[in-house]
């Protein structure tokens, strides 16, 4: 149990580093800072402390043990980056158009996932397979969005993540495909 608390802390810690990098770098350094913070309040920690494998995500254990997570479903409700969050199955538009800085930060932790969980073995073509992947199993996000991060990753895998995760390209992006940008506090 200790030592899986220690390596639970330590994955979560190295991919919250890599989150803050990548959100220094497309300009949104608080988000960087206050991602994943979820992750360790009990519902989420203690539960990726008990399916950690060091193999496959606690949440996919859950899931196969249990039939779902209880991280997942508070992690996901929590947290603004995850397109999960901006569906409403009740309302009109089922899938909203995320804010800018929530799509970001959503773009910096995608692309951090997969250096982290890949290790020496990504490949800027990660992201893109893996959002293609996560697409062909019915996923309900805006179109806009979708049409955002396929362009993103397509970037990523073509150009690589220096010239595409920049302030200036993700926010060119986000105007081109979703409309302007609304700055506001919440």
């Amino acid at each position: 149990m200790l030592k899986n608390i220690a390596k639970h802390i330590a994955l979560v810690s190295k991919h919250k580093w890599v989150v803050f990098k990548l959100c220094c770098r497309v300009g949104i350094p608080i988000r960087g800072l206050l991602h994943d913070l979820s992750k360790f309040s009990p519902t989420e920690f203690w539960e990726s402390v008990k399916y950690y494998n060091g193999k496959k995500s606690p949440i996919i254990v859950s899931r196969e043990i249990n039939g779902y997570s209880k991280a997942w479903l508070h992690h996901q409700g929590r947290n603004k980056h995850h397109y999960q969050y901006w569906v409403d199955f009740t309302a009109k538009e089922q899938a909203i158009l995320i804010p800018y800085k929530y799509t970001a930060e959503m773009i910096c932790d995608k692309v951090a996932a997969g250096i982290v969980y890949e290790g020496k073995n990504w490949t800027p073509d990660v992201e893109l397979k893996y959002w293609q992947k996560e697409k062909s199993a019915g996923i309900l996000i805006n179109p806009k969005i979708d049409n955002l991060l396929v362009e993103v990753f397509t970037q990523i895998s073509e150009n690589g993540l220096e010239k595409t995760l920049t302030k200036k390209n993700i926010q060119q992006l986000y105007t081109q495909y979703c409309g302007p940008i609304k700055i506001k506090k919440d």
